[in-house]
């Protein structure tokens, strides 16, 4: 219940179990805010869990069903709601215990029963003077800690975009260097106590990231935008660039101290130095090397790879990450290089949504919450966390259209449903108790929610990402739907806290086609068109499933000089190599055989077999010359009727006899049942 709200008016919250004392209340206060009323604790924490924001004060009562006066208060503590608003306690009990546990729970004041007017009024309003003022002041501090840290990033963002237009580059090469740094400095964090840097640390290495090559504003232009090589002694003068941006910055004056000069100094200097001591200018090696520079070296070269340039086409993020961890592109720190594998899929997900200004709008907002948190401003670094949660809600709604969408919200546990999605399951939106309600137990398969639920309350802030397919009832029909959930972690304190998640349920049978063919592509490899390894376990796994009394053979190969191919003659001629085995394989083969790559140089082939001729066929024909170079193999064959079935069993034999044959003579072909019965393998091809 409430009276019709009023824009200029504020709003308080009256919970009480007693209408008859809400409506007397209500009465006293409704000429100066605007009521709304709660007839108990979990209906007071439900609006406030979705109008936190317009609520001013609360009258709150202590004797209430379901939830307790002091049960709000300390969800109200939980939450941080009660850094925000006042809360005057009301009750007939006027005992000192119940006082003070009132005000050792945040409560600003206490009015007890029966309610005199004038006494309600006066302290319901200077409450709310009070609370008005300090948050004005708050406010004020905010904007102004905002402002500051905005000018300084949008200087220093300027100044990097008038080097990347002068030197022809995308407009996106900023933003992905210091996104990826940003990305790689917190996972190296996680992995290793090496390089002790703090949250404020990395935040400055992410900025002077955006200074790496100021110093080829002394390049001349015909030299940096050359789309062709250049020459040694052009190159010799592109080198320069990283002396000349570091003694730019050297050169301040009167800021030679602060940190975001020092770190962007030594960024500009050395991000071109290997970790094997083959870099310029200075040919430092290893950790003589800053860990900034050494990152930001890594995402300079990672984004080179993936963008257009003047002299080159892109690369695809794969192509990238493989050639940089293949030491094609230089030398690295080997734990920068593990943390390039372990966050690869994130990073590619991450550069596809960033944009500059929300790159921009992120790092000016992180820096401000870290700011106000040490000053002691508790409404702004809350108001901070409430906008970061909406912009992840909006984020994550964008873009959908008619799909059940829910927020699951952990403490009162509740669902609440979008409107669309509330007409479309005949649910109200708020629904309490979900794992029991008709959601949880009708709409989900009672155990698939509940199992739902555990996935993402296990989640990490780090991986939040949950997704299944489950069978929903929709009207009371079976449908199979994709379910994604991002679970939503408070940023407060030192330890994150689990507060909810947000979900959305595809229905898999209305997959468009695009989806299905992408679904396909995601199966192949970009360079051959075989399939991955992800795609090849999952179809001969299949097969093994339902061989019966069929026989298969698993046929496991390596390229024993693909190094001495593109050493000698190139990557173009190393790629040539790679798909000329592509074609041959798929050559002899038959359209129901499997024929994969599993990255680098390693292949397989998973078909029916029949007996060593056949094996022999193959492995001659893979190994013919190619423009004169000597192809050579070394390869494992396993057979199903050794395995029980199981994949990876058979992959591990196959792998185990190509080992064998890798380290006793290559270029040569053995069954997995040869290793224990002394088989000599197959006949040299050379």
């Amino acid at each position: 219940m409430s009276n019709k709200p009023t824009k200029s008016k504020k709003t308080i919250l009256i919970v009480d179990d007693s209408e008859l004392n809400r409506s007397l209340l209500s009465d006293m206060l409704f000429e100066d805010f605007n009521i709304i009323e709660a007839e108990d604790g979990t209906e007071a924490v439900m609006i406030l869990q979705e109008r936190e924001l317009e609520i001013s004060l609360m009258l709150l009562d202590i004797v209430m069903p379901k939830m307790d006066g002091f049960e709000v208060l300390a969800m109200m503590n939980k939450k941080g709601w009660i850094k925000t608003i006042p809360v005057i306690m009301i009750s007939a009990e006027t005992g000192s215990s119940y006082i003070d546990r009132a005000y050792d729970f945040g409560a600003v004041d206490y009015i007890s029963r029966p309610f005199d007017e004038r006494t309600v009024k006066h302290r319901v309003m200077s409450n709310f003077m009070l609370a008005l003022k300090q948050k004005e002041m708050a406010d004020m501090l905010s904007e102004q800690v905002y402002a500051r840290e905005r000018d300084s990033r949008v200087m220093v963002e300027i100044l990097s975009h008038i080097v990347e237009f002068r030197n022809g580059e995308s407009g996106l090469h900023i933003l992905h260097v210091s996104t990826f740094t940003e990305m790689i400095l917190k996972h190296l964090m996680l992995i290793t106590d090496k390089y002790k840097l703090s949250q404020a640390e990395i935040k400055v290495i992410v900025n002077a990231s955006a200074l790496h090559d100021i110093g080829k504003m002394s390049v001349p232009e015909h030299i940096l935008n050359k789309p062709g090589r250049l020459t040694q002694e052009e190159f010799e003068i592109m080198k320069r660039h990283a002396a000349e941006g570091a003694k730019m910055l050297a050169d301040i004056p009167y800021r030679s101290n602060e940190m975001l000069i020092r770190i962007g100094e030594q960024i500009c200097r050395w991000h071109h130095e290997r970790w094997d001591g083959r870099g310029y200018p200075d040919g430092l090696k290893g950790d003589e090397i800053p860990i900034g520079a050494q990152v930001v070296a890594l995402a300079d070269v990672y984004d080179a790879l993936t963008s257009k340039r003047v002299y080159k086409d892109s690369f695809s993020h794969e192509k990238a990450v493989a050639m940089i961890q293949n030491g094609e592109c230089g030398a690295f720190n080997p734990l920068i290089l593990q943390c390039l594998d372990e966050i690869k899929d994130e990073l590619k997900n991450e550069l596809h949504v960033a944009s500059p200004g929300q790159n921009l709008e992120r790092g000016v907002r992180d820096n401000v919450e870290d700011i106000l948190k040490t000053s002691g401003s508790d409404v702004s670094n809350r108001t901070v966390r409430l906008l970061e949660h909406e912009r992840m809600k909006f984020k994550f709604f964008s873009g959908l259209s008619r799909e059940v969408m829910f927020e699951y919200v952990s403490s009162p546990e509740m669902i609440l449903l979008t409107e669309y999605s509330s007409e479309y399951l005949e649910l109200p939106e708020k629904i309490l108790n979900p794992a029991e309600s008709e959601f949880g137990s009708r709409v989900f398969n009672r155990k698939d929610f509940d199992q739902l639920l555990t996935r993402v309350k296990n989640s990490t802030p780090e991986s939040p990402m949950v997704e299944g397919k489950y069978l929903l009832n929709i009207h009371g029909e079976q449908k199979w739907n994709k379910v994604i959930v991002r679970a939503l972690w408070s940023n407060d304190g030192e330890q994150a806290e689990f507060e909810g998640a947000l979900g959305k349920c595809i229905d898999i049978t209305e997959e468009t086609e695009e989806i299905q063919q992408l679904e396909v592509l995601a199966d192949k490899d970009q360079i051959t068109n075989l399939l991955n390894a992800r795609a090849a376990k999952r179809k001969i796994s299949k097969k093994l499933a339902t061989q019966g009394d069929s026989l298969y053979a698993l046929v496991f190969f390596d390229l024993d000089n693909l190094k001495k191919a593109n050493d000698k003659h190139g990557h173009l001629f190393g790629n040539e190599l790679i798909k000329t085995i592509a074609d041959r394989m798929l050559g002899n083969t038959r359209a129901s055989d499997i024929c994969a790559r599993f990255g680098g140089d390693e292949f397989v082939i998973f078909m029916q077999y029949k007996d060593r001729h056949q094996i022999d066929r193959i492995f001659k024909c893979l190994t013919k010359d190619l423009k004169g170079f000597p192809v050579s193999v070394s390869m494992g064959i396993a057979l199903s009727n050794e395995c029980d079935g199981d994949y990876d069993k058979l992959l591990h034999m196959a792998d185990q006899a190509a080992y064998a044959v890798k380290y006793g003579g290559k270029n040569s072909y053995k069954f997995f049942s040869e290793l224990k019965a002394g088989g000599s393998g197959g006949l040299l091809n050379n």
